[in-house]
């Protein structure tokens, strides 16, 4: 069998992030509705097909969706300009007031980014997906309580899809907070929801390893190590910590070779070669 290419490094640590922006990012695609009376006159959501949606509602949704594919890339400034268009043509577009608040933050906007996610609350009061991102924004700025808060509230939001994704941004706010107990229940509950995903896992492992629980950390790392095109220079510096914390040299040297080999110019290599093991 042919092994999968490594990842470059700038490839690896982008496709990470937003592996685990899927803890951090909800940039929700939503189906639309339209009203229609049924036969004993009440209202009912239908699904809106294209000759339902207007040509102002066409040139949102495009300038959204290309919005969206320049903030994945770190291109801000164009991502901004495509929301102003998307908005402009339709001042009501969900995800496009969604994305805004995101884009100023990542342009170091604070105020303009909180400025955003208050009016997209105001506008949407129960949109969980707002909630979410308005949490991770008020983690990143060490306002735990708040962000705390908003993570609940989108968590209690009837039918709420995204509750794996919110509990993964609220344990790594929680661990950042320096509340390990409470991340590893809260990654714990985001695993059970949803234990394919790599984000998860990782720092699920990650918690349980600073908790000093290395049998069960050594489980979840495996896990995205073993994977095809998910293990990176941060998953495999994990393992091989768990495997040294554990006494297994062979597993040790095994992963050193592969950070080496595949990840040499990471950080994680350097620690490795210095013999920082607990940085």
């Amino acid at each position: 069998m042919t092994r999968a290419q490594p990842l470059s490094e700038q490839q690896f640590r982008s496709r990470w992030f937003w592996a685990v922006a899927a803890a951090v990012l909800s940039m929700m695609t939503v189906a639309c509705t339209t009203t229609s009376t049924g036969a004993d006159g009440s209202a009912r959501e239908v699904p809106k097909t294209e000759s339902d949606t207007t040509n102002a509602e066409r040139r949102a949704n495009v300038r959204t969706e290309l919005a969206k594919g320049y903030f994945t890339q770190g291109q801000y400034t164009t991502a901004l300009d495509e929301i102003k268009q998307a908005l402009a043509a339709k001042p009501d577009m969900r995800d496009a007031i969604n994305l805004r608040g995101l884009v100023y933050a990542a342009m170091g906007e604070i105020q303009l980014a909180d400025d955003s996610f208050r009016r997209a609350q105001d506008m949407f009061p129960r949109d969980p997906d707002i909630m979410h991102n308005y949490g991770w924004y008020l983690c990143q700025q060490k306002r735990y309580p708040a962000a705390f808060e908003q993570f609940s509230r989108a968590l209690a939001q009837p039918d709420y899809r995204g509750a794996a994704r919110t509990l993964l941004a609220r344990g790594v706010c929680e661990l950042s907070a320096g509340q390990s107990a409470e991340a590893q229940a809260s990654l714990a509950k985001a695993f059970e929801l949803d234990p394919a995903n790599p984000a998860i896992a990782y720092n699920l492992a990650n918690v349980l390893y600073r908790n000093k629980e290395y049998e069960r950390a050594r489980f979840y790392i495996n896990r995205v190590n073993a994977q095809a095109g998910q293990s990176n220079a941060q998953t495999l510096w994990l393992e091989l910590r768990v495997e040294r914390k554990l006494g297994h040299p062979v597993s040790v040297d095994e992963l050193g070779q592969r950070l080496r080999k595949d990840y040499a110019q990471s950080p994680e290599n350097l620690s490795l070669g210095a013999g920082r093991f607990d940085d």
